[in-house]
């Protein structure tokens, strides 16, 4: 069996090219290469070039590399330019996953792995919050993925596909053999921001809001690392071969740092007292989020390797420091 990896070329979908080839599975990318990096592709996977949305390049890719389950990873995923750009987030993150799911639908695919996202919850009532929560999106982002669970679900009843639809929480830090890491230059993601402002690639960095309701005023966040969210994807796969139902969970540590608490590692890690600008809040961005893990590990048996703060801010410093000797070679 092949698994397709949409997004492959991209930070988590490159983690989970990586993961899967370990564990010797058959992996094919198609990635349009429009954010990702064609070097990002590790060695032993296919790539196709090209959008996730050209049902006729799926549904070729499909039958010619006799594909059984996909992973779906590419996406618009910043919260704010959602905000400012509602439509395009629907066509690409709602109107392609659509054009998708029919090519999956047409070709026979078995399983289908979801990247959501905790963006779905919105503000929630209760941290940590849990898969029962009332849904409540409150960017166009949040909603785009709500959006795609929904036709998961209506899906998997009218054909033969099950899936699972993990709802991510804050992704960080790189590939522990320093195989990937974050790699685009202008990505939003508060780690790799404050290490960029680290080592001095920036000239300082930006906090939204210090007025919300938690303890320094700043946003919480659960912050998984990246390898073990690529970890829960095989774990997903696993369970669905093994006539798993369709199950939704979130993935993530059921711990919380702010804004705040996060530089602080940053400049205690890397030994550098970068400048950091109190700016007003972005729109879109809840107060507090913090993942209830407990159906994950229930369920697929999945258990973090990585939940240490400071080893995932170094190996982000690490991998950003050789993404820079790269640009400079």
């Amino acid at each position: 069996m092949t698994i397709l990896v949409t997004g492959g070329a991209g930070y988590i979908g490159s983690h989970m090219a990586l993961e899967l080839l370990d564990a010797g599975e058959a992996v094919v990318v198609i990635d349009n290469l429009s954010t990702g990096f064609r070097w990002a592709v590790p060695e032993g996977a296919t790539l196709v070039v090209g959008d996730f949305g050209d049902e006729k390049l799926v549904a070729e890719t499909i039958a010619r590399y006799d594909i059984a389950e996909i992973i779906h990873f590419a996406a618009k995923i910043v919260v704010p330019d959602s905000v400012v750009d509602p439509l395009g987030y629907y066509l690409n993150n709602v109107a392609k996953a659509r054009s998708l799911l029919e090519c999956a639908v047409g070709g026979g695919v078995k399983h289908f792995i979801f990247s959501s996202t905790a963006a779905v919850y919105g503000n929630p009532e209760q941290n940590p919050v849990t898969e029962d929560e009332t849904l409540k999106p409150i960017s166009p982002y949040g909603r785009s993925k709500l959006m795609v669970e929904w036709m998961l679900e209506d899906v998997a009843r009218a054909h033969p596909l099950t899936y699972a639809a993990l709802r991510y929480f804050n992704v960080a830090g790189a590939d522990p053999q320093g195989r990937s890491g974050q790699s685009t230059p202008n990505a939003t993601h508060l780690i790799k921001v404050a290490v960029q402002a680290a080592l001095g690639l920036r000239p300082g960095m930006d906090v939204f809001g210090v007025d919300y309701p938690t303890p320094d005023g700043s946003c919480l966040r659960d912050y998984i690392h990246v390898t073990d969210l690529a970890r829960a994807h095989l774990d997903a796969l696993r369970y669905l071969r093994a006539d798993g139902r369709s199950i939704v969970c979130n993935v993530g540590y059921q711990k919380g740092f702010s804004v705040l608490e996060v530089i602080e590692v940053v400049k205690k890690v890397s030994g550098v007292d970068f400048p950091v600008t109190i700016a007003g809040r972005r729109a879109g961005d809840p107060a507090a989020i913090v993942a209830s893990n407990a159906r994950i590990r229930a369920a697929l048996g999945w258990t973090p390797q990585h939940d240490n703060l400071e080893q995932i801010v170094e190996q982000a410093l690490n991998w950003e420091r050789r993404l820079h000797n790269r640009r400079l070679a």
